[in-house]
């Protein structure tokens, strides 16, 4: 395993145990606004990407004005519904505490918008590991790699001495995209069969797997 400089982190299912609070979300907000409602299949599919390119993706008859209506409702009920809490995944704190303290460089490509991430960072005190973050509302949705090309030249990064870290296919084919290496790790809502397609150089299990992969002795 190369020893990187840069380490990109996904942000839902990759380090924070959020997928079911999304699911229930994005179900509670189509029920309010009369949409058919997804499978928990269906919204595991779309995380990842920017809410608006999953919405369209979910409801494609949907007009604009229930598109919109549904954007606010999910976010409505993401911070203020009755939902599953959201975590940190085991080792999460560890493991950043460790790659900060071997001078790595730590990034955040999430398909969240920046007031949502801007609310878990302060919630889960984790603000202060990460050099950058890059936000879907702000960029190209994954998998196009604006966000990562975006994070590479803000820290003087080449792109082989960075690896992005996710759970999902979206995370995996935005990497290739920007000709950098993957890990895929399968806490969130991709399998390892999914995640191998797109020749991560490691399929991890846990955030513990990571370290020794990260910081070899």
């Amino acid at each position: 395993m190369p020893e990187y400089k840069l380490i990109i982190f996904d942000w839902d299912g990759t380090l924070m145990d959020s997928i079911a609070r999304i699911v229930v979300s994005m179900q509670a907000a189509a029920h309010h606004c009369q949409l058919d409602i997804p499978t928990a299949i269906q919204v595991k599919d779309i995380i990842g990407l920017s809410l608006p390119k999953a919405l369209a993706i979910l409801f494609p008859l949907g007009s604009q004005g229930q598109l919109k209506a549904m954007l606010e409702q999910y976010k409505y009920q993401y911070v203020e519904g009755d939902n599953p809490p959201t975590p940190l995944f085991d080792n999460a704190r560890s493991l950043l505490t460790a790659l900060k303290d071997n001078n790595k460089l730590l990034a955040v490509a999430t398909g969240k918008g920046r007031q949502g991430l801007q609310r878990v960072l302060s919630e889960s005190d984790t603000e202060h590991f990460f050099h950058a973050l890059r936000c879907a509302d702000e960029m190209r949705s994954k998998p196009d790699p604006q966000m990562i090309l975006s994070l590479l030249a803000e820290l003087n990064v080449l792109p082989e001495h960075a690896v992005m870290i996710g759970d999902t296919h979206y995370d995996m084919q935005m990497a290739q995209a920007a000709g950098v290496d993957s890990i895929g790790i399968t806490l969130g809502v991709h399998d390892r069969a999914t995640l191998s397609r797109y020749q991560p150089k490691a399929i991890v299990d846990s955030l513990a797997e990571l370290q020794p992969l990260l910081l070899p002795v």
